[in-house]
């Protein structure tokens, strides 16, 4: 019973409830004219947000799942190569991968099947549970972040 009251809250921290607004609503109605913009004094915009958000999830997820994954080198690997989607497609498709990765980790938490404090085998003391925590707390950080960008921008409510 506890840990299934874990296992929900868990869920709903990385779904975005509580205490900040969700992931979603961080990235709709962007138009593609702001997506590459950097606000002056501010060193990325909302698309390196976006990516490194995806490419940090993505990475967490999958070392949490895969003796053999790599992660990419640090910081580097972690930031797009340019500060400005190519095209429409390459946002759509990194929102979308985002989702996935998120819905996955969600699935992970949630399942009986994951001990959620068994020490991964390939870490260094890491479990799914500080894993978890790792991808909502970074998350928020910079949900925040876009937040501010998209109100220096005019783009946000």
């Amino acid at each position: 019973m506890k840990e299934k009251v874990l296992r929900d809250h868990l869920v709903d921290l990385l779904s975005g409830r509580g205490a900040h607004v969700d992931w979603k609503a961080s990235f709709s109605d962007v138009p593609s004219t702001l997506r590459g913009v950097r606000p002056s004094g501010l060193p990325y915009s909302l698309w390196e947000l976006l990516e490194h958000m995806r490419i940090a999830q993505w990475d967490i997820l999958e070392f949490s799942k895969n003796a053999k994954h790599a992660s990419p080198d640090w910081p580097a690997g972690y930031w797009p190569a340019t500060q400005a989607p190519p095209n429409a497609k390459a946002w759509d498709k990194s929102v979308k991968l985002f989702a996935q990765d998120l819905e996955a980790m969600k699935k992970l938490v949630a399942s009986s099947k994951t001990d959620l404090f068994l020490k991964i085998p390939h870490g260094t003391g890491q479990t799914i549970l500080r894993e978890a925590l790792l991808v909502a707390d970074h998350n928020a950080y910079h949900l925040g972040q876009v937040l501010t960008v998209r109100r220096i921008l005019g783009n946000w409510k």
